[in-house]
């Protein structure tokens, strides 16, 4: 089933339109907040079925934002290698492997 044959209507609302409405533009941790919102309402019971569909929607685009943000960082990240012959600044992109995960590559192990 594609992905746009299954559409969940909340609220008179499309989960489409619910996630843009969470797209609005926000800082980092201005969507972290809000998602950190998100998941105590969802938690601690009080909201009904339809609000807490709305609300798990929102939170969901919230994280997809969260997670491009992340992405578009970790690309931004140079490693600084040394200076080359003329003293500039010599760079590679940043690898974001973790770093028991690098020494096990170097080791074989």
């Amino acid at each position: 089933m594609g992905r746009e044959s299954c559409r969940v209507h909340v609220m008179g609302q499309s989960v489409n339109q619910a996630m843009s409405d969470a797209n609005e533009p926000q800082t980092f941790e201005q969507a972290l907040a809000e998602l950190e919102r998100v998941v105590r309402d969802l938690e601690d019971g009080r909201t009904g079925l339809e609000e807490s569909l709305a609300r798990y929607e929102q939170g969901v685009a919230l994280l997809k934002r969260c997670y491009g943000q992340l992405r578009q960082a970790e690309h931004r990240i140079q490693e600084l290698i040394g200076p080359d012959a003329a003293g500039n600044p010599v760079t590679r992109p940043f690898e974001h492997v973790a770093t028991v995960e690098l020494a096990r590559s170097k080791t074989g192990g």
